[in-house]
């Protein structure tokens, strides 16, 4: 029974490479989202609508896989990041001169953002959050991922992913732009956290789903301010390596982690059917005695 679960999966194990890939993809979609916003010039509102149509098409491509694939599942991940960094500009910033990058007046066509700064999207965000987390509480339907094989479950799930990833953004973008800490210094602070919930793991009275998803949501400021490390200029704390460039490296070393997961899983997968089987054969052995 445990090897049919594992072959039927559909998300994937919570491991100390899942987290690097999370980091990975989350500090892509930063950089990604910028990109096509920012220095492309399409502005937050175009490419938020852009940026969402992609998450949607790569989640209907995630749920109607019939098992755990890593490229499906780390597109997805890497869409909501790219999605979520729009969306959370979108929801905090406005025209003012210091969200626009290269002297530029605007910022695409439509609405330049709605400006309701980090503090109020993120109160918003929370909320949200907590009322996707609720309704998934009241469903009874698990919050262990390695457990999700339902399409109301992995809808729940992909809901949470998003917000998560939109609320991660905004609390990194507030950390690097507006608490003082700078690009560093907000990386350094999310990093002691983590570790913080890491050591957390050991105490049995607390809940590691709970540790799971505040996890999740922290990865994504970690992922943000490392983002604007690389691309934001020297002056403002930055390596000034620029959307373009940053997101191409940070492309290429996500794929070559996915091809890696994939080669693993498949590896997984056939020990699995070969399990299945050795178990369908022993009966038969056993007869032949």
């Amino acid at each position: 029974m445990t090897t049919t679960k594992s072959v039927m999966k559909k998300l994937p194990e919570v491991t100390l490479a899942f987290w690097i890939m999370k980091i990975a993809a989350t500090t892509l979609g930063e950089t990604a989202g910028d990109l096509f916003s920012q220095t492309l010039k399409l502005g937050y509102f175009l490419t938020t609508i852009a940026l969402f149509l992609v998450f949607v098409v790569t989640l209907v491509v995630q749920l109607r896989s019939a098992r755990y694939n890593p490229f499906f599942y780390w597109t997805v991940i890497l869409s909501t990041s790219m999605a979520g960094t729009t969306m959370s500009d979108f929801m905090n910033r406005d025209a003012s001169a210091k969200y626009l990058a290269n002297g530029a007046t605007s910022l695409g066509w439509g609405p330049q953002g709605l400006g309701l700064g980090y503090p109020e999207g993120a109160a918003i965000l929370i909320s949200l959050l907590l009322l996707i987390f609720l309704g998934w509480k009241l469903s009874g339907m698990t919050f262990q991922i390695t457990e999700i094989v339902t399409f109301r479950g992995e809808a729940l799930f992909w809901s949470a992913i998003l917000v998560s990833n939109t609320l991660g953004t905004s609390m990194g973008d507030f950390l690097s732009d507006s608490s003082g800490l700078g690009y560093l210094g907000g990386a350094a602070l999310v990093t002691g956290v983590l570790l913080v919930l890491v050591a957390l793991m050991k105490v049995p009275a607390v809940p590691n789903v709970l540790l799971f998803w505040i996890a999740f949501v922290l990865t994504r400021p970690l992922g943000a301010t490392a983002g604007d490390f690389l691309t934001k200029p020297v002056a403002k704390g930055g390596l000034d390596l620029g959307t373009m460039g940053s997101s191409a490296v940070l492309l290429a070393v996500l794929f070559g982690l996915m091809a890696y997961a994939h080669l693993k899983e498949r590896r997984s997968v056939a020990v699995g059917y070969g399990g299945l089987e050795a178990e369908a054969a022993e009966p038969q052995r056993a007869g032949h005695r």
